[in-house]
């Protein structure tokens, strides 16, 4: 399964969307079938059902808005001469492989609407977020349905929700729409989406809900959407999915596509969420939820039918974090969480979702199952770290990671992919137990190596820790920088690492240092 954005750096816009859906009434009676005539007469379109949206679409449209970004991007040129006589041709420098660093500009394009009248904008995050980790915004323009530019100033963004809170200037005041409320949807209702795709300028499409609240097994805090089967285009990203009585039921957000294409599964981020975030990011403050500390994988069938328990009633317990609230209140590895303050955790009601929608410090009662019997703890939640906290300390030393010579150490990091052909993350007490070392030990990860370094040749690879350099211990990426340049300064050619591989002895290996 594919979940694309509907946003995208320069040419290549990914999609999201919204839609519309079709009035139904209460179910049939349980004596007659669900079509029956005297049950249908009720329930088919009322003679008033709208034929036409062109009177709401002329009223909420203006409101609209298309929001683009140019970014900066730092681009790191492969040396295919590398390790050759003929490494310093064509203008490439020596380091890790690498050409001289460069910029380039990016472009990204979305949708977004304008609350009020003094300009205050909501959109997705991806789409005024840099596309990644090397690239940085450098402008934000909301274009309104008439064509007038503004420059945008970003209010505040929250990556987990995926909503961002923009602000513009104006002599005048603005056409806005109003959040409505979400938990009044139902499957069948006629929604519209309004965005720009393809930058084409305002489109309209129209749908139906085709589930509330469904999960799409991505993950997070916030895997909960209303799903639409109305056309999702590029760009739709960020723009609003209205209900008949106009008011924003859903931010359009992404698409399941195995080809790219619409294929009429969409998702929008429901306003019963979305509604209190913006209004906490418009205030300038963070977004704080509850953290329970673990690590969770969804109940399937197999691991349900190994644990004697029902599939998709709880989830599983894969790992508790040490010192967080899960393992304050006695939750181990292995259990299986079924509910939280009473409610049951199902797939469409993660544990995910119900603890981070709750505040932080809430003591909160925990049902869990462990060896075939029922416990019942409290646990007083933590406060969740950011979404680039809680991806800092993930870490898979198998997986790939072509991000040569940049990551969160900025120059640090380049610093040591110039000199050694590593780049490097700061070592976490989580990424230490994903490597298999003690969570205790200080030093710094190996995420990428150069094929061509004499790092390489020395058998070094990612997922090896670096503890000390020339016999000095390293605590970070800053650490090892200054060795390496300490041991410019005085002319050596190379520099003694300590390593150490998983549950392995450490071991000490020379790497020739790399001209800059």
């Amino acid at each position: 399964m594919t979940v694309r954005y509907a946003y995208g750096i320069s040419a290549a816009l990914l999609l999201a969307g919204s839609a519309a859906a079709l009035t139904g009434i209460g179910p049939a009676g349980a004596q007659t079938a669900a079509n029956d005539s005297s049950a249908m007469r009720n329930v088919v379109p009322r003679a008033n059902a709208p034929m036409s949206f062109a009177d709401l679409t002329e009223q909420l449209q203006p409101a609209v808005v298309n929001i683009s970004t140019t970014q900066r991007v730092r681009v790191n040129n492969s040396n295919p001469f590398a390790g050759t006589p003929f490494d310093g041709l064509f203008g490439n420098r020596r380091g890790g492989g690498n050409g001289g660093a460069q910029t380039r500009q990016a472009q990204s394009l979305g949708s977004g609407f304008i609350i009020s009248a003094d300009g205050y904008v909501v959109t997705n995050n991806h789409v005024v977020a840099p596309g990644n980790r090397n690239a940085t915004i450098e402008t934000i323009t909301v274009i309104m349905p008439d064509r007038t530019e503004y420059e945008a100033e970003l209010i505040g963004r929250d990556a987990a929700s995926d909503i961002a809170v923009l602000k513009i200037k104006s002599s005048k005041p603005l056409p806005f729409v109003k959040f409505g409320d979400s938990t009044g949807a139902r499957v069948g209702d006629w929604v519209i989406a309004i965005g720009n795709p393809f930058g084409l300028g305002g489109t309209v499409t129209t749908g139906i809900l085709s589930a509330i609240h469904r999960n799409t097994g991505q993950g997070g805090a916030y895997d909960r959407f209303l799903q639409t089967d109305a056309s999702i285009n590029r760009g739709n990203s960020g723009g609003p999915m209205f209900d008949l009585n106009g008011n924003v039921i859903g931010i359009n957000n992404a698409i399941i596509s195995p080809t790219g294409g619409n294929v009429g599964i969409g998702f929008a981020i429901p306003a019963e969420v979305a509604a209190p975030i913006v209004e906490t990011l418009k205030k300038g403050k963070a977004i704080e939820r509850g953290y329970l500390g673990v690590q969770i994988s969804a109940l399937s069938e197999d691991l349900a039918d190994s644990l004697g328990l029902q599939k998709n009633r709880g989830e599983f317990v894969q790992r508790v974090e040490p010192g967080e609230a899960a393992q304050k209140a006695g939750i181990q590895a292995g259990d299986v969480i079924t509910k939280v303050q009473g409610k049951t955790i199902t797939p469409d009601q993660t544990l995910s979702y119900l603890v981070a929608n709750l505040p932080v410090g809430t003591s909160v009662p925990i049902e869990l199952v462990r060896d075939g019997k029922t416990v019942k703890v409290n646990a007083k939640l933590g406060k969740r770290p950011s979404e680039e906290e809680l991806a800092s300390n993930s870490f898979d030393p198998d997986a790939e990671d072509n991000d040569q010579g940049q990551d969160e150490n900025g120059a640090s990091a380049q610093a040591t992919a110039d000199a050694l052909g590593l780049s490097v993350v700061d070592l976490t007490p989580t990424i230490a137990r994903q490597v298999g070392i003690p969570s205790s030990q200080k030093g710094v990860v190996v995420s990428t190596v150069n094929p061509n370094s004499d790092a390489a040749q020395k058998g070094i690879k990612r997922g090896f820790v670096i503890t000390s350099v020339n016999r000095k211990p390293i605590a970070n990426a800053a650490d090892l920088d200054k060795a390496i340049s300490s041991a410019k300064r005085s002319k050596r050619e190379a520099v003694l690492l300590q390593v150490r591989r998983g549950a392995r002895d450490p071991q000490f290996v020379a790497v020739r240092l790399q001209d800059d």
